[in-house]
């Protein structure tokens, strides 16, 4: 296929239109390897029925709703409003208790009112987790690291410069024990993620734009046709994912 063909090919897959948070359209192009940990997992061991639980950044409530939890036990903080809309129509008939939050460090909760609080992918503050936790509560998080897709936003972008360069297991570390928090579990992984093909790279970047600033095929063009090629010799191109999880109870 002539550079003219693979430009217009990759121009409709910048185009594609992406609702939520659906990849759908890259199955079968795609792979991804699986983490060396169950997320939902640590929470079930952890969560009963009484407890006071709290997921930030629930988007839907898709995940939440999958632990069974009481729902009277639970609550949800969300920030995008289409989604706080969506929890609202969704979650609150329900008698979850839905709040659109606005900051990290100004959760509107009480002092003291959560057993467990749960987070994937949410950004947090430390200090109001704290805060919100009761004595021996529970903070169990899954996070997406500094140096997630490194390797494929370097080959695409001009003088890469990663958002959260310093979002590591250990950073986190030392921020909750400074808070007199206990490691009850934490680890880091890099998953291996590869593209079988390039139009799929391209639809993959147009997306997450914080990984790829400025990205379109127009700009990137040749650094596109640098991956076809590597493409044309291993049959994929490889990228890692950046993930951690923190299991962690303070002590106050």
């Amino acid at each position: 296929m002539n550079n003219i063909n693979l430009r217009n090919e990759w121009l409709l897959e910048e185009k594609e239109s992406f609702k939520g948070w659906d990849f759908s359209h890259l199955d079968g192009r795609w792979e991804t390897e699986k983490l060396p940990w169950d997320y939902k997992e640590w929470i079930i061991k952890y969560l009963k029925s009484e407890y006071q639980l709290l997921d930030m950044g629930t988007g839907g409530g898709e995940f939440l709703l999958t632990l069974g939890h009481p729902y009277a036990n639970t609550s949800v903080t969300e920030g995008w409003e289409p989604n706080v809309v969506l929890c609202k129509e969704r979650l609150e008939p329900l008698g979850i208790n839905v709040k659109q939050t606005y900051e990290d460090s100004s959760l509107p909760h009480a002092n003291n009112t959560f057993d467990i609080v749960i987070n994937r992918h949410e950004s947090y503050d430390v200090e109001e987790i704290n805060r919100v936790l009761k004595p021996n509560g529970l903070f169990i998080t899954q996070q997406v690291g500094g140096k997630n897709n490194e390797l494929l936003s370097n080959c695409l972008i001009p003088y890469f410069k990663p958002q959260f360069p310093d979002l590591s297991l250990q950073n986190e570390k030392e921020k909750f024990e400074r808070y007199n928090f206990s490691m009850l579990y934490a680890n880091e992984y890099f998953p291996s993620l590869r593209f079988y093909d390039i139009g799929a790279v391209v639809f993959f970047a147009k997306i997450i734009e914080w990984e790829f600033p400025n990205f379109s095929v127009d700009a990137c063009f040749d650094n596109l046709c640098r991956l076809q090629d590597k493409l044309k010799e291993s049959g994929f191109i490889q990228s890692y994912e950046h993930r951690f999880i923190l299991v962690a109870q303070n002590n106050k």
